[in-house]
């Protein structure tokens, strides 16, 4: 495995992780106060959290690979 490959399977594996907390703690917040687990609101928080996290990982991927891959 060489070290672009490497850099590309750990960027992904932690954009997974950071998507996983943000949306668990804003899901977290809603069970408290707005929605019932299980229900479509704890779904497209889920899926708004992945969009949202999906294009910042997206953007920011440039200047990672730069950085570590030079």
């Amino acid at each position: 495995m060489n070290k672009k490959t490497l850099v590309g399977i750990s960027y992904v594996s932690a954009w997974i992780i950071i998507w996983g907390t943000i949306g668990s703690l804003i899901d977290f917040y809603f069970l408290q106060n707005t929605y019932l687990p299980g229900s479509i609101g704890q779904l497209l928080t889920f899926i708004i959290t992945a969009v949202i996290s999906s294009i910042t990982a997206i953007f920011l991927f440039p200047t990672i690979n730069k950085k570590f891959i030079s």
